[in-house]
This record gives C-alpha cells, sequence and structure tokens, in this order.
C-alpha cells in the first residue's frame, strides 16, 4: 500500500511545483471596453497604460510628443481568478479611493480583461493588451 501512495505523492508534488504563476507584472494598454452593455473603443488621441509590479499599479495617461501623467496608484492582489485593486492615488477627485474593487480576470494571449460592477452600478469589461 505505502509503495503506491509514495509514487503518486511525488507525482502530485512535481505537478504542483510547476503551476503557473500568475502575475499581472507588465505593462499594459487600454484597447476599449464594455460599459453597461455598450461598446467603447480606445481613444485614438491619447493612450491609458497601466504598469503592474508584484503588488501595485500605476496608471498613466499618455498624448503624443508629451511626458506621462500618472492619473491613478494602487495596490492589488490576486486571486486565482479575482483581482481586488484598491485605489491609493488619484490626480482627480475620486470615489474610489481606498475602495477594494473586485474583478474577474482572465489571461488570454496578450490580453487582459477585467470584468466587474463598479461602486455606482456601472458593469464593466475592460480590454488591457500587452506592451512588449
Amino acid at each position: 500500500m505505502i509503495k503506491k501512495i509514495v509514487p503518486a505523492f511525488l507525482i502530485l508534488a512535481i505537478l504542483l511545483a510547476f503551476t503557473a504563476d500568475v502575475s499581472l507584472k507588465g505593462n499594459w494598454e487600454y484597447s476599449g471596453g464594455v460599459y453597461n452593455g455598450k461598446p467603447e473603443p480606445a481613444s485614438k488621441d491619447y493612450t491609458l497604460r497601466r504598469q503592474y509590479d508584484e503588488a501595485h499599479y500605476t496608471a498613466l495617461f499618455i498624448e503624443k510628443g508629451a511626458e506621462p501623467i500618472p492619473y491613478e496608484k494602487g495596490d492589488y492582489v490576486l486571486k486565482p481568478d479575482t483581482c481586488l485593486e484598491t485605489q491609493t492615488f488619484s490626480a482627480q477627485p475620486s470615489k474610489l479611493l481606498n475602495v477594494t474593487l473586485k474583478y474577474r480576470y482572465q489571461i488570454k494571449n496578450d490580453t487582459l480583461t477585467f470584468s466587474g460592477i463598479l461602486p455606482n452600478g456601472t458593469i464593466v469589461q475592460e480590454y488591457w493588451k500587452k506592451v512588449k
């Protein structure tokens, strides 16, 4: 009996050692979204970019020929299919400052998708492309 359990345990331990560690680390560019069922394309006049490290993010507003402007910063925690984001800085007055938002997230190929409901009831689905 023990001879059958030990190999099974070793195989399980090896498989668990190779599970992917999901991270948002890197740069992501907003590519559009759906808000309360209405599609909204990304602006052609400016770019929104998010820079993620292991636990924090910075959101940048970028116009051609100008320096990027940080408009939001915060902390995030990833769960298996959920991202918890807490805005800790906003360049403009914000009702979301220090409020933790819960999004379902999915990374498929080079696209990060956030889906959730904002505190004001807006249903969002945003698409962010990985910047290489």
